[in-house]
């Protein structure tokens, strides 16, 4: 069994030395008190974090006989929770669970009794229901971004998982807005809430307002993109179509960018937001996918071309800039007679993006693509010795790193990629052979 470890001995594997006020409140909240507990806080906080920390250390306690599980919106929130929950280097196995993955390698690793297992509510239900998800005597049941998944319709599988719970010892819910009131088959009388969203930071958040004909609304969006300057921006669409139609005439205009939307494949929308979070693309555009829980710092800007109608929906965009006291800017690009809708203010500053302009270069870092992952019991360590061994890379050149389930991506120097394309032609990775190419 893992040693057992305090909150802070985990931060040794993390990027920062500290835990925020909030991640620091919660994890003693759930030391003193063992009633649910509510977590109310804005996007890019560090929700995820905060309890996946006495997650992890009940769990080091108590596995094999106690195992956790955590219930979530979206697959690709799924992932990033399970990156994060490995980063804590606790020795502890995790499972995830959702739409678009195999569901028969799921059903295996579900029989190995992992400590923890993370889903989406239409896959976990699926498994409880064919009883493969045991769920009796949980450690702790967290249900994630709990607004958002019952927003997407989710209260079917939500009560499938929740009717069949027995004995769970600790329950979370976390989200960046609140609920009026909570479904009645959370086996919940009374709970602790904290509420953070109130609680004004150091963050600062521009609103400018972009005015348009409606019939130049695309180019115009194009024009204010280009005098970003290459710095990290997530455009928001209400639908895939509208992604669609910007990403088109991008791509005329050899603007570089990527796409998010649902209708994507699953290693598409994994590749995409590798290329994003990597610094290789600059521009993303997508729909309310990008808007919470997913793991992409340091955006600049945040553009809404079509505008939720909804005022949660509006916060959450927002959320992915100026996070963490870090400053950042919003624009609304809307046409001349598309009115303001009645949760914003009506006295925005209106902003004029360039009429003169030099469409983007390719960025200096190129994404690779590695035909080998978690399957193959692929690490980030094992990446990096291919393409120092085998690719002639120094360690400094290699960026990001991502693992997939069947792939591997890295960004690296654009200049550096023929010549590692080259020598890495027909090599092995852990007794691998692998295909290494251009990631397009």
């Amino acid at each position: 069994m893992p040693e057992k470890r305090d909150p802070e001995t985990l931060l040794q594997h993390l990027p920062f030395d500290t835990f925020n006020t909030m991640q620091q409140d919660f994890i003693e909240k759930t030391l003193t008190s063992s009633k649910p507990l509510m977590l109310l806080a804005p996007t890019g906080s560090g929700k995820t974090l905060a309890y996946l920390v006495p997650l992890a250390l009940s769990l080091q306690k108590n596995y094999p006989q106690s195992t956790g599980l955590i219930i979530v919106p979206s697959r690709e929130l799924a992932l990033q929770i399970e990156q994060v929950f490995r980063s804590l280097k606790t020795n502890l196995n995790a499972c995830t669970c959702y739409g678009g993955h195999a569901f028969k390698t799921e059903a295996n690793r579900l029989k190995e009794n992992p400590a923890l297992v993370i889903g989406t509510p239409g896959r976990l239900s699926e498994h409880a229901q064919l009883g493969n998800l045991p769920l009796a005597g949980l450690e702790m049941v967290v249900l994630d971004e709990f607004d958002k998944s019952l927003q997407f319709g989710f209260h079917d599988q939500l009560k499938v998982i929740f009717d069949r719970l027995d004995g769970t010892q600790r329950y979370f819910l976390t989200s960046a807005t609140a609920l009026e009131s909570l479904p009645e088959f959370l086996p919940l009388s009374s709970w602790e809430t904290l509420d953070y969203l109130k609680i004004s930071s150091e963050s600062k958040l521009e609103l400018k307002l972009v005015r348009t004909p409606s019939v130049e609304k695309a180019a115009k969006l194009m024009h204010l993109l280009a005098g970003f300057q290459q710095e990290n921006s997530l455009v928001f669409c209400n639908h895939r179509e509208a992604v669609i139609r910007i990403s088109t005439l991008l791509s005329e205009n050899h603007f570089p960018h990527e796409t998010l939307h649902g209708g994507m494949e699953q290693i598409d929308r994994e590749k995409s937001l590798f290329k994003f979070r990597s610094g290789v693309k600059k521009v993303l555009i997508a729909t309310d996918l990008a808007a919470r829980g997913l793991d992409i710092p340091e955006i600049r800007h945040v553009v809404h071309y079509q505008l939720p109608s909804k005022e949660d929906a509006f916060i959450h965009r927002n959320g992915r800039t100026a996070r963490m006291h870090a400053s950042g800017q919003s624009y609304l690009v809307l046409a001349h007679d598309e009115p303001l809708p009645d949760y914003l203010p009506k006295d925005l500053s209106e902003f004029e993006p360039p009429e003169d302009i030099r469409i983007p270069t390719s960025s200096p870092l190129a994404c690779l693509y590695i035909s080998a992952g978690k399957k193959d019991k692929i690490s980030k360590g094992d990446v990096v010795g291919f393409l120092t061994n085998k690719g002639g890379l120094d360690g400094g050149d290699i960026g990001l790193i991502g693992i997939t389930d069947t792939a591997s991506y890295v960004a690296i120097p654009r200049e550096q990629v023929p010549a590692v394309l080259q020598k890495t032609s027909k090599e092995k990775m852990k007794k691998i052979r692998v295909k290494v190419e251009l990631a397009n």
